[in-house]
């Protein structure tokens, strides 16, 4: 679509009829989503933002914690570096006991929710993770999955044993992309996953990678459109990051202002949304660590794995050894006047 058209077609967008836009759960358009992606600037976009943020979501950072329990996965997706066949990678499966100290732990350091994160690790099934999750929820906290595709009877086996939420990103929207990235599933399987989980009554979280090697910015344009549709509880975007251990290795990253602005969008289309800072942004970009914040996002997730499992979880480089500064986040949000759903210890 030409950027005259774009521009023509929305120039009569301001501020407020944005806001007003989003407040009242009219959905935007095509063209719409493509002028403020592509062609609106971008600080003016972080700002409407922000403004809509604070009008729903208040002035509270949610806190969820990262339990990674395991790195062995049954898949080969080409941009991860936990893939089936990176024989480099030194595996790891926490045993159960161990999960259970960690997560009480956890949640007498105040936090509320506890996100358990794996590979899509066969020994990890339905049965053992329901046994799990029983366990974790006896603390009080918030059970969020992080585990792959399953079948519809083993996410309402995990549901009844009290999972709360469940993470699963559809990556891109791009069919032909999403099959040549995760040769071991497809779009419509993963779409499908997601529609289960929102039918089971999961908080259901997506969300989708910026610059993926073939993905043109018009996809994201579609993106924004899919998750506007099916309208999930959380969406988490982080930037493509390289890994030498992978068939992607000398690919370039993804742009980090371009996922920036897919939070601010994101924030506009989904106003109820509940929106992370993510790691892999973090990592690429440090110095955006807080800007996030003031474009639309409003959950940071401190990843609480001892070290000697989590420097071997190792998606993207640099993921293994980011530590989230905490006290610098604190101090940062008491600057911008926020607060936090720390439980007080």
């Amino acid at each position: 679509m030409h950027k005259s058209f774009l521009f023509k077609k929305n120039k009569q967008l301001t501020e407020n009829n944005l806001i007003e836009k989003a407040l009242s759960g009219i959905k935007f358009s095509k063209e719409e989503i493509a002028f403020l992606l592509l062609e609106a600037n971008p600080e003016w976009v972080y700002e409407i933002a922000n403004e809509i943020k604070k009008r729903v979501k208040g002035n509270v950072v949610y806190l969820r914690a990262i339990i990674e329990f395991s790195n062995y996965c049954r898949n080969n997706c080409l941009y991860c570096g936990i893939r089936r066949d990176n024989r480099e990678l030194k595996r790891y499966r926490m045993k159960e006991e161990e999960i259970l100290e960690i997560a009480e732990k956890i949640s007498k350091q105040g936090f509320k929710t506890i996100v358990l994160q794996s590979g899509e690790d066969p020994f990890w099934d339905a049965k053992r993770l329901s046994r799990l999750i029983k366990e974790i929820k006896n603390l009080g906290v918030v059970v969020t999955l992080s585990v792959g595709e399953m079948d519809y009877e083993d996410y309402k086996v995990l549901k009844e044993a009290g999972a709360d939420r469940f993470l699963l990103k559809h990556e891109t929207i791009d069919k032909r992309l999403f099959s040549w990235l995760k040769p071991d599933t497809n779009l419509t399987k993963r779409v499908r996953c997601l529609n289960w989980l929102k039918q089971l009554g999961y908080e259901t979280g997506t969300g989708c990678i910026v610059g993926l090697p073939g993905q043109r910015i018009e996809t994201l344009v579609e993106d924004l459109l899919f998750l506007q549709e099916i309208s999930p509880e959380m969406v988490g975007h982080g930037p493509f990051i390289p890994h030498p251990q992978t068939p992607l290795a000398f690919f370039p990253s993804g742009n980090p202002w371009l996922t920036l602005k897919l939070i601010a969008l994101t924030r506009m289309i989904l106003p109820k949304a509940n929106i992370p800072a993510t790691t892999a942004l973090n990592v690429l970009a440090p110095d955006l660590r807080f800007k996030a914040f003031l474009a639309g996002a409003n959950v940071l997730m401190p990843d609480l794995t001892p070290d000697q499992y989590k420097l071997h979880y190792e998606i993207y480089p640099g993921k293994g050894s980011y530590r989230i500064n905490l006290e610098e986040y604190f101090r940062f949000f008491e600057k911008e006047n926020l607060r936090t759903d720390l439980k007080p210890v």
